[in-house]
């Protein structure tokens, strides 16, 4: 078979791809600010909805990765889940959206809350800030197998910069539950239904996973607009210190929030996978762990106001099994992820991909082709802009080799100065403009 050949049938095989992940996720698109839209129609506001003028943007957001091993029967049935999540811009109201994506019936929720935090990594609320959600006006929703919802807005002062409470309570079993098992931070469970628990008490049980909630929405003054990060393992955080928000995306989102100029003022969300690959899935229906072709539409066009994209993909397709050693199939792919974007009018920056000789997944062919997609990357043929990451962080010695400061240890992964270094070498700049009109 020719390239030519080759990179036709690609292109049809990425068109049907396009086509199934917009059907196996049923769930909410992009959102303009307006009312959200929940399972059985739309939301309504309840009393606590906010009067406040502002612009509705992600504060944080988490990829749906896959169903949590040994979950398959009960769920979380009679349990209340607490996690912590960190919002990067502040706002006047909140809303939550729960994902049951990977469950194979319905899941109810009788109960669902939100708090800010009393403190860094507690499970305790601070004063004053515990808010019930509603759905539709009702305290209880069920989420539909394979779909999300999205609660209706809560006036609530978010300050950036916090963590916040999410916390919800299923009485019945709901079966595999929806999970991001790399959240970097430490969330909590309690027994019986203590979502209005402004205590930490209850909450005995700790977990690394984020579980069923996906996204938190903030009316924001701060922000005009959200930035999506779509990546792997490197955007995930992987190596990052636990608790600290050390991920690049959150050095990203502080310098954006920090400029004084008049540049584009956005908020930033992280919908990094680790072990996320541009071109293939994992095993399961819906996949876990599904490629950047198939969540595209769903974890970056369907998050709230949309401004640009920045896509940090390509690295797991060389480096994981099987192996793609064709640079031209992985900037195809990448290509069309810039086109999807593209046809919504959001500008795409890619980021080049980094060193990892040492690794013990390395192999000297695998470099010729990551140095081969980085050389189509720095050609302008690939993304509207790019942040070149590889030139930042590799060995001046040994441009195959992370920096050892640089370097988390595995020869793979970024330490906390790497990721730092990672989002400082970002060009806030980039991320101003347009797509290019289409022809």
């Amino acid at each position: 078979m020719t390239k030519r050949h080759g990179y036709a049938l690609l292109a049809a095989i990425v068109a049907v791809i396009v086509v199934i992940s917009a059907a196996i996720y049923v769930g909410v698109a992009a959102d303009d600010g307006g009312e959200p839209t929940v399972a059985g129609g739309r939301g309504t506001n309840n009393a606590a909805a906010p009067a406040s003028a502002g612009t509705w943007v992600g504060a944080w957001s988490a990829s749906p990765a896959g169903p949590e091993p040994g979950t398959e029967v009960n769920g979380m049935a009679g349990r209340s889940v607490r996690n912590v999540v960190h919002v990067g811009i502040g706002g006047t109201s909140a809303r939550i959206t729960l994902s049951n994506l990977y469950g194979q019936q319905p899941l109810t929720i009788t109960h669902a809350s939100v708090a800010l935090a009393a403190g860094a990594d507690e499970a305790a609320a601070a004063t004053g800030t515990m808010r019930r959600l509603t759905f539709g006006g009702r305290p209880s929703v069920v989420v539909p197998a394979g779909q999300q919802v999205i609660s209706d807005a809560v006036r609530l002062l978010v300050p950036h910069d916090t963590d916040v409470l999410v916390t919800t309570y299923s009485p019945i079993p709901s079966g595999p539950v929806t999970y991001h098992p790399q959240a970097r931070q430490i969330s909590y469970t309690a027994e019986g239904d203590r979502t209005q628990d402004v205590s930490g008490v209850a909450y005995t049980g700790q977990t690394p996973y984020w579980r069923y909630v996906t996204a938190v929405d903030v009316l924001s003054n701060e922000a005009h607009g959200t930035v999506v990060v779509i990546g792997d393992s490197l955007t995930d955080g992987s190596t990052s210190s636990v608790g600290e928000n050390r991920r690049w995306t959150d050095v990203l989102s502080d310098r954006l929030r920090a400029r004084d100029s008049d540049g584009p003022r956005y908020s930033v969300v992280n919908q990094g996978i680790s072990g996320n690959r541009v071109l293939t899935s994992g095993l399961g229906r819906p996949a876990e762990n599904p490629s950047g072709l198939v969540r595209f539409d769903r974890d970056v066009l369907g998050r709230t106001n949309v401004k640009a994209v920045v896509i940090a993909l390509g690295v797991n397709d060389i480096l994981r099994t099987p192996h793609e050693t064709d640079a031209g199939r992985i900037t195809a792919g990448l290509r069309e992820l810039r086109r999807l974007a593209h046809a919504r009018g959001l500008r795409v920056v890619g980021v080049t991909l980094m060193p990892f000789q040492g690794h013990r997944g390395y192999r000297p062919h695998l470099e010729e082709t990551r140095q081969a997609v980085n050389a189509r990357i720095r050609s302008g043929g690939v993304f509207d802009a790019y942040a070149d990451f590889d030139k930042a962080l590799r060995d001046p010695y040994n441009p195959r080799r992370l920096r050892s400061h640089y370097d988390s240890g595995d020869h793979l992964h970024p330490s906390d100065k790497g990721y730092e270094r990672m989002a400082d070498v970002f060009d806030l700049e980039s991320l101003k403009g347009a797509a290019p009109a289409q022809l």
